[in-house]
């Protein structure tokens, strides 16, 4: 039979909660180094690159309100969902508006859907969040997120992935980058990211089967999407993003992407040996 949702999980889809944010000067200028732009050039009344709204509304829970593996316990701020593991999966966003630094912004999250499943490697529950942006009464960006709730890994097993899948040949554009981990480090910093497997390697492969500290997944896409920036004319507009297959911290990835096709560019991330780990579609405004 296939999983069913428990009356409790249930009573959560529609939930929405709030979270207020002052897009300061320091903290842009902290992600700004961050991302190796350059701190001193921006200035208060800018306005941001339209994606990188997600580098604010970090949710600030107490300390005794994390779990044993750095994110908030379950039904503190997101559904009690009851597998130990979550990582994010993909995203679909669109960015009708643009933050500038000063602004006074909220986030509204709604647990849009919980969906049990049985996958290929177990059983597991797709959590989709939907976060809208408002400055005032304007909207700013609606995000949906995937997050993938999965299994505990049994003691000496590794955690799956599946066949590595090739990234295309073919590109316009590549660039390399090197994930390093005072990189990660920091960019778990600026977006109030505790999770345990992005700086504890004993962690990591211990209670969640993989081989090093992992790359967060966040991360990938915002570089991506950096790139996609650098080499196309317009605003970006709207994306999509999935996350395929595992980086590891100290791992050199390629960015890579196409010029603009029917009036969308594909994007990419690849590791050394080709494999693709991340897919983006991009939609550009002139």
């Amino acid at each position: 039979m296939p999983p069913t949702l428990s009356e409790e999980l249930q009573s959560w889809i529609g939930r929405t909660r709030e979270v207020e944010e002052e897009i300061t000067l320091a903290a842009v200028r902290r992600i700004a180094g961050m991302l190796d732009f350059d701190p001193e050039g921006f200035r208060r009344g800018d306005p941001l690159p339209p994606h990188w709204f997600t580098l604010f509304f970090g949710d600030a829970v107490r300390h005794s309100d994390i779990g044993a593996d750095g994110h908030p316990k379950p039904g503190v701020v997101l559904p009690p969902i009851p597998l130990p593991r979550r990582m994010g999966a993909g995203r679909r966003v669109t960015m009708p508006g643009t933050l500038r630094i000063g602004d006074t912004a909220t986030k509204v999250a709604e647990v849009a859907a919980i969906v049990p499943k049985q996958a290929r490697t177990g059983f597991i529950t797709v959590l989709t969040m939907r976060h809208t942006i408002r400055r005032g009464g304007e909207t700013v960006a609606v995000e949906e997120f995937d997050a993938i709730y999965r299994e505990a890994v049994k003691p000496g097993e590794k955690s799956g992935v599946g066949a590595p899948v090739p990234a295309p040949a073919e590109a316009d554009w590549r660039e390399e980058r090197r994930l390093d981990a005072a990189l990660v480090f920091r960019y778990s910093a600026v977006t109030w990211n505790a999770h345990r497997i992005h700086y504890d390697a004993d962690y990591a492969r211990q209670e969640e089967g993989y081989p090093h500290t992992v790359q967060n997944g966040g991360l990938t896409m915002q570089l991506a999407l950096d790139a996609a920036v650098r080499h196309t004319r317009g605003r970006l507009a709207a994306y999509t993003a999935r996350l395929t297959r595992p980086i590891y911290v100290g791992d050199t990835i390629t960015l890579a992407g196409r010029a603009p096709r029917d009036g969308k560019v594909a994007a990419w991330v690849q590791d050394r040996d080709g494999h693709l780990c991340a897919e983006l579609e991009c939609e550009f405004a002139p």
